[in-house]
């Protein structure tokens, strides 16, 4: 299947509503053969065309669009195109029409901006023509939100995520610009000492334009891909600069056991971090094994033990539907496990296609079991486990259009998670490929600050990377004013 657009300034949104039917269809810049399986969509003077050719079949529909409606060109052809796409493959997309990452943040929006709650539910099932299962939860999940979004949406409000780079092994899922081990090793440390001087800047930025923090998170690629040592270092360096006692939540991942000892667990502990993540994706030993992973199922159930053992009491674990040669079954009993372990918080992602993933390179992406009978498994069981869902993020190529969310016990929200997802306030991020997003919610001004994206370009152009960092105060002192802390 291929996607031809044609007659638009911007095609966005009719190319990924076509990719809620057909997942990782190219767009093609010339139109296909007549032979070709394809969806062809534009605008011609003031008709909007849409056409699926499939398996020697043809359908069309039309419709006049004028220049004088709000709705755009792009987004008026959508429209058109779901609904042929729709009754003609027989799919419904469980989110109707919407594409975008943050269905949370629409409802979240809306109220801002008084909308009464029957004019959000009638534009997610009328319009958007989004499930009343998906919508009922994405509305509990902005409830939930709610209270700790009004505490950290100050003009001054802020979080700090550390990236990591760096993993023993390379899950065959991911697409994540992250460095081996076994090839890399010589980077570390270089890596951790740029870091530990961008870390410190960002306190200077922050102090000099009044900033308040609330979260940090020190995420990957693999954290504890880093000795004992250096994890010492790193957080040391976190603790000189920022004061821990007034963050709300402070999280270091943990994921792999493969690289997660009993030492490390507790530098993480005596260092001040609140909550960690110990991430199975799964607890079958094969799947574990055909995603790249150097580690058993036991591992992980000692790698638990050993972080409670640490004095760790927020704990959250990962898990993945739709892994290669996992099933139904074989998903639930992890999901039970986890379960069983009583972690504070478990999150359930569908898998995602990512085109740089070693499962799309190698041609894995259809040996995958039904990711939206494994999502119900999920709901069921955490809401009678006692969990509640709390935020929720969506990604392009997701199996079945499906989505990613968090579960917790009442109390354990992670906050940094909807900071980020509900684009609550600016998020400072340190180390390669960082992408720091400031955030001004009265202007509605975000401003991205990016670092290079690959270690070796961090380090070697580290003077560069600092001298980006001035774009935090100037965007201060642009739209709220600079205020110097004391």
């Amino acid at each position: 299947m291929k996607i031809y657009l044609y007659g638009l300034a911007s095609g966005y949104d009719a190319e990924h509503l076509i990719r809620l039917f057909f997942p990782l269809a190219p767009v093609t810049a010339e139109p296909p053969a007549p032979d070709e399986d394809a969806v062809l969509a534009g605008l011609e003077g003031d008709t909007l065309t849409v056409t699926l050719r499939r398996n020697g079949e043809q359908a069309t529909e039309t419709a006049v669009y004028s220049p004088d409606e709000a709705v755009k060109p792009d987004r008026a052809l959508a429209d058109l195109a779901y609904g042929l796409l729709r009754r003609h493959t027989g799919i419904r997309p469980p989110w109707g029409k919407l594409t975008g990452v943050r269905p949370v943040r629409l409802i979240n929006d809306a109220r801002a901006a008084g909308r009464s709650e029957e004019e959000i539910k009638q534009e997610f099932l009328h319009w958007a023509d989004c499930t009343p299962e998906k919508f009922a939860q994405a509305r509990l999940i902005a409830d939930v939100q709610a209270p700790i979004i009004r505490q950290g949406s100050g003009c001054k409000d802020y979080s700090l995520y550390i990236g990591i780079p760096f993993c023993p092994s390379r899950c065959s899922y991911c697409s994540f610009v992250s460095c081996n081990l076994d090839r890399d090793k010589k980077l570390v440390q270089p890596y951790v000492d740029k870091l530990c001087e961008e870390i410190a800047e960002f306190r200077r930025q922050a102090q000099q334009s009044g900033l308040r923090l609330h979260t940090i998170y020190i995420g990957g690629g693999t954290p504890t891909s880093l000795s004992a040592d250096q994890l010492r270092q790193l957080m040391g360096c976190v603790r000189q600069n920022f004061p821990l006692e007034t963050v709300r939540e402070y999280t270091v991942e943990a994921g792999r056991p493969d690289c997660t000892d009993a030492e490390k667990l507790a530098v993480i502990k005596e260092y001040g971090a609140t909550r960690i993540s110990i991430n199975p994706q799964t607890f079958s030993d094969e799947v574990l094994r055909r995603i790249g992973r150097r580690h058993s199922a036991q591992d992980i159930l000692d790698c638990y033990a050993q972080a409670r053992a640490a004095g760790h009491t927020d704990i959250n674990m990962d898990l993945i539907a739709g892994l290669p040669g996992d099933t139904v079954e074989g998903f639930e009993q992890s999901l039970r496990q986890a379960i069983a372990l009583d972690p504070e918080n478990i999150t359930v992602h569908t898998l995602t296609l990512k085109r740089a993933s070693r499962i799309i390179i190698e041609g894995q992406q259809d040996e995958y079991a039904d990711v939206a009978a494994m999502l119900q498994i999920s709901t069921r069981l955490l809401q009678q486990a006692g969990y509640q869902p709390y935020y929720l993020y969506r990604q392009k190529n997701t199996l079945q259009n499906l989505e990613n969310v968090g579960w917790c016990k009442p109390g354990h929200e992670g906050y940094y998670n909807i900071y980020i997802m509900e684009e609550v306030h600016s998020i400072l991020s340190a180390g390669a490929g960082g992408s720091t997003k400031l955030v001004h919610r009265d202007s509605e001004t975000i401003q991205r600050v990016f670092n290079f994206k690959y270690p070796t370009e961090y380090i070697s152009r580290f003077d560069e990377v600092l001298e980006r960092k001035k774009g935090v105060t100037e965007f201060y002192e642009h739209c709220c004013g600079t205020q110097t802390s004391g």
